[in-house]
């Protein structure tokens, strides 16, 4: 018999599931039991609402993200070896929490409409905040250009990188080091023939 700690991370994953497949707003309570194998009314003896539920989801994502830029931002004080880190941490917390991530990118306007969490919100700071960082840390020290605004560079890398999530397939010859490697390539150095 499941434990319930073990119950609840079983709702996460099978929810989690769900709302990648179907958006959060699509998905109901009680398509959340049947994946779980209970009832509707034992599913809130482990979660107060749906919205709940999604919360926890997105906030064990968010969490794992700013550690690992945590991580990356004290390693190194070099621009271009800070956007390579941020960009391999992202993509190594995409796989490991894609659901999540696509709950986060789908389903951008149901989490603000229904009032994202504190946590969530103030994880989605510190993630702007290290970008942005970095990105004016290597235009003050003309290793990035600086006839483009960061505020444009951070979603066009931000919505890039995320992406990656739904085609990337790492194998042992082309990891998530690679990745990132090529990825900071291809935006710092562009695609023209040197």
């Amino acid at each position: 018999m499941a434990t319930p700690t073990d119950r609840r991370e079983v709702i996460l994953e099978r929810a989690a599931d769900l709302f990648a497949k179907q958006g959060v707003a699509g998905t109901t309570v009680r398509e959340i039991a049947e994946a779980v194998g209970i009832l509707s009314g034992s599913l809130y003896h482990h979660f107060a609402s749906k919205d709940e539920i999604v919360e926890a989801i997105v906030d064990g994502f968010m969490s794992d993200l700013v550690k690992r830029y945590d991580e990356v931002l004290s390693s190194s004080d070099e621009p271009r070896t800070r956007l390579e880190g941020l960009v391999e941490a992202s993509m190594r917390t995409v796989a490991e929490h894609p659901h999540a991530t696509e709950i986060y990118q789908n389903d951008a306007r149901y989490l603000q409409a229904q009032g994202a969490p504190a946590d969530v919100r103030q994880h989605a700071r510190s993630v702007r905040t290290a970008w942005i960082g970095v990105l004016e840390q290597g235009v003050q020290q003309g290793v990035f250009r600086s006839d483009v605004p960061v505020k444009v560079m951070y979603p066009l890398l931000r919505d890039g990188l995320w992406l990656t999530a739904r085609w990337f397939q790492p194998t042992k010859a082309y990891g998530y080091a690679e990745l990132a490697g090529d990825y900071v390539k291809v935006f710092l150095d562009g695609i023209g023939a040197r």
